[in-house]
């Protein structure tokens, strides 16, 4: 003879704790980069897309997880047959975070001060083909081109090209207010940025209620923290030599992505004696690309001889020009009249690719006689007194902006390479419509900065990913920064 009662209860309570167990519904992602300030059309910065892009703030295109343009707040596109008019339909309905109406009136205020003349848009030269933007009715927006610019989809899925409200534009950099699926909630500098689900949103709402970033630039912290299971995601895994540990524990599981980002030995062209291209040259063939990536990223990491990343099917493999051979460095030193070497600096901001490749890379321009001194600075001052104030000789960074060698034609970029032959070519590929011209045209690019020994090209940023193993939904590669959690959910 059961009891009715006791049974009842036992199921009830069982159910009760299956309900709380599949009711996770919160995520703590961490980086290793925190964010300079929270707008992403004022900075350089892809550690402001890593929180943002396609959570809080959105385009009206968008990247998806393949890199491919979709639609964002535009749900459609209409381009005049001269390439110079395009109309764009918004999606209705759409409110930013403080309840107001994001509508045609909004995209104008945002493309308008890209290019206005006080922009600080790091990517304003990407838009200088808008002449002008009409608005047509609430959800109908029309830009108008100075010249056919075949990237300008694409340009606009950028996280530079957010759509953002007058009414809210003066506290962005501390409260961004955007349309996307989550909204900001606060930021405790030095700890975490945390994000709501955005229980208005115009889309497919997320799955998550909320999200913490959670920022840990040291290796080892990043290991522990995730091995206590104090985080749930460790985006950007700055430790590669645990990957193995991870892989094996059932707990976790690791994904080992492909980026957008470049990783170079930033040189200031118009810095004596790297104003030389044969010194330029022998710093090129002092490296040893494969030392660095066994060395600093345990293997993880595809060698590139120019500005292009080798998934790209326009990629051309230059590794050849810039080989590994200190003898022929050494004997390029002399002719440029430096057979003693030399004395310059190398600044290496936080992430671990920079500081560890950074003593290997120094390490091997000694043996050329190439001393460079070692400054390891945060990212705030990377960013002020490298990218901003030129004040530099060496640095390493990625370049994680997607396709992104047309920075190469800006003489004022920080690495101040001015080739107007470069340049020339640049613009011509903008208005090239033809699919086939354009991949000729970007090979002839690469050849252009790879012969000129702009930098010294390292390797493709490998990104490993390493998430609990119930958290599904995750980007494995990234086409853009972006740590985009619109789609992530608990599986069990």
């Amino acid at each position: 003879m059961f009891n009715l009662r006791t049974l009842l209860l036992g199921v009830s309570t069982a159910a009760l704790m299956a309900g709380t167990a599949s009711a996770k519904d919160d995520l703590t992602i961490a980086i290793q980069l925190e964010p300079p300030h929270l707008d992403p059309t004022s900075a350089a910065a892809g550690a402001i897309d890593s929180v943002l892009y396609s959570n809080v703030l959105e385009g009206l295109t968008r990247f998806d997880s393949s890199g491919a343009v979709i639609p964002g707040l535009a749900k459609s596109w209409e381009i005049s047959d001269d390439g110079l008019t395009y109309t764009f339909t918004l999606n209705e309905g759409v409110t930013f975070h403080d309840g107001t109406t994001m509508d045609a009136e909004d995209v104008k205020f945002s493309l308008d001060r890209i290019g206005a003349e006080d922009s600080a848009n790091a990517q304003k030269a990407l838009y200088a083909a808008i002449s002008e933007v009409n608005v047509v009715d609430p959800t109908t927006v029309e830009i108008k081109l100075s010249e056919p610019n075949g990237n300008m989809l694409f340009n606009l899925a950028w996280g530079d090209a957010v759509i953002v409200a007058p009414e809210s534009i003066e506290g962005i950099k501390q409260n961004p207010v955007g349309t996307g699926a989550f909204k900001f909630e606060s930021w405790t500098q030095g700890d975490k940025i945390e994000l709501t689900r955005n229980e208005d949103y115009w889309g497919t709402p997320a799955n998550l209620t909320s999200a913490t970033f959670k920022f840990i630039s040291d290796p080892t912290a990043a290991f522990s923290a995730m091995m206590a299971e104090d985080i749930d995601v460790f985006s950007g895994f700055p430790a590669p030599e645990n990957l193995p540990q991870f892989e094996a524990d059932p707990r976790f599981q690791v994904l080992v992505g492909s980026t957008e980002g470049e990783t170079i030995l930033s040189t200031n062209n118009k810095m004596p004696p790297f104003d030389n291209i044969k010194v330029r040259q022998a710093l090129a063939h002092a490296i040893d690309r494969q030392a660095i990536i066994d060395g600093a990223m345990f293997g993880y990491g595809t060698p590139i001889g120019t500005h292009f990343a080798p998934h790209n099917p326009a990629y051309v493999d230059f590794t050849t020009t810039s080989n590994y051979d200190p003898e022929k460095a050494k004997a390029l030193l002399a002719e440029a009249g430096f057979a003693d070497g030399f004395e310059t600096t190398l600044y290496l901001p936080p992430p671990s690719y920079a500081r560890r490749g950074g003593e290997i890379i120094a390490s091997q321009l000694a043996q050329v006689g190439i001393k460079a001194e070692i400054t390891n600075v945060e990212w705030a001052q990377w960013l002020e007194s490298v990218f901003k104030g030129k004040n530099f000789g060496l640095t390493i960074v990625s370049h994680t902006e997607p396709m992104d060698i047309g920075i190469y034609a800006n003489p004022d970029y920080y690495f101040q390479y001015d080739n107007p032959a470069f340049q020339e070519l640049i613009a011509k590929f903008n208005t090239e419509a033809d699919p086939d011209k354009r991949t000729e045209m970007l090979g002839e690019a690469q050849r252009i900065i790879a012969e000129d020994y702009v930098n010294g090209y390292l390797f493709q940023l490998a990104f490993p990913t390493v998430a609990k193993a119930g958290v599904s939904g995750l980007w494995e590669n990234q086409p853009t920064q972006s740590n985009d959690l619109t789609a992530v959910s608990w599986t069990d």
